[in-house]
């Protein structure tokens, strides 16, 4: 199958798939546009890593559609695995090799020839600065070196697709941000990345789409701050100089609540630019002087709290592995955290 000019790297209608009587996906629908970061995020059980098995062809969908690539997932599963990489939870790294050796193992698996494959080898020890350890095993990797082989050998291929399941857990702060700085090298060079993760504020500062799934169904749709605005609790937090101020805005604002010990009132709105135009017009109105302002909006983790776990929150309340082996060889937590 040939590969379509469509700006997205991932399309899925009305994706459905069943294991028995349950039913994991109920017709979800999913676009994800080239060169972009898209988080998949949902509590245990809701269907996110069926939904890389099936996009991935690591597993078959009952009913719907979906292309990666430009590939139909269904029809030409060996175009889709040669155009993608798959980094699963758990490290695919062989222990008893060293990173080259590795490296140079997927290198022979995706048949590229000898100065080539050392060429791709050197090139990916360079750049997940894997080159002083090189030679030594895997097994005495620490788990972020071991994390950054991991998906350097899912990169040995150059798919222009990733599906990233989980790819920080276990990581401590520092390895975390690495690999958040890899992610978004990748994805300056044109690659497209598909994240699953447990943690809410790593979807929160990699991506630029989110997509909230839940009981089979995609509930939400948009980026973080699109998300956020959604969700009741919104604020603008007013700090006044003296009473007459507060005094003055108090009047101007009907709902807002007023703090006389602090000096503040707070104004419900989703901080977005248009409410705060008409905010700050209407402070100039009654000639209240304002001495701090602030905007505090949700946070993903109330997101996710309003969004999962409730059956009347299903529809589309829309705001706009391993690696596998044929031609791409390379191929809960807790209720505050989107889990697999």
């Amino acid at each position: 199958m040939a590969t379509t000019s469509s700006p997205s790297a991932i399309v899925a209608t009305g994706l459905r798939k069943s294991f028995g009587d349950h039913v994991v996906l109920d017709g979800i629908d999913l676009e994800v546009p080239r060169g972009t970061v898209f988080s998949l995020l949902g509590p245990n059980g809701s269907g996110k890593t069926t939904t890389v098995r099936i996009l991935s062809t690591l597993i078959g969908a009952d009913g719907g559609q979906a292309s990666v690539a430009g590939h139909d997932v269904g029809r030409a599963a060996a175009e889709v695995r040669a155009s993608i990489g798959v980094t699963g939870q758990f490290s695919a790294v062989d222990g008893l090799l060293s990173g080259e050796e590795n490296l140079q193992l997927m290198a022979d698996l995706h048949h590229l020839g000898r100065a080539e494959g050392r060429r791709r080898v050197a090139d990916l020890l360079a750049r997940f600065d894997l080159v002083d350890a090189a030679k030594k095993a895997a097994s005495t990797y620490s788990g972020g070196m071991r994390r950054r082989l991991d998906l350097a050998m899912t990169l040995v291929g150059d798919p222009s697709v990733i599906f990233l399941d989980e790819p920080t857990t276990g990581l401590d702060p520092r390895s975390r941000r690495t690999m958040w700085q890899i992610i978004r090298r990748l994805v300056a060079d044109g690659v497209t990345v598909f994240l699953t993760t447990q943690y809410l504020d790593e979807a929160d500062e990699l991506a630029d789409t989110i997509a909230v799934l839940d009981q089979g169904r995609i509930v939400a749709t948009g980026t973080a701050d699109e998300l956020k605005r959604q969700i009741p609790g919104g604020h603008v937090q007013l700090r006044f100089a003296d009473v007459a101020g507060l005094d003055a805005a108090a009047r101007a604002f009907d709902g807002a609540t007023r703090d006389d010990e602090t000096l503040t009132l707070r104004v419900p709105g989703d901080g977005g630019a248009r409410s705060m135009r008409a905010l700050l017009d209407r402070l100039d109105a009654c000639g209240a002087e304002v001495a701090d302002l602030s905007v505090h909006t949700p946070d993903l983790d109330d997101v996710f709290f309003a969004l999962t776990g409730n059956p009347a929150t299903t529809g589309n309340h829309a705001a706009t592995g391993n690696h596998a082996a044929t031609g791409n060889p390379a191929a809960a937590a807790t209720a505050k955290e989107g889990a697999r």
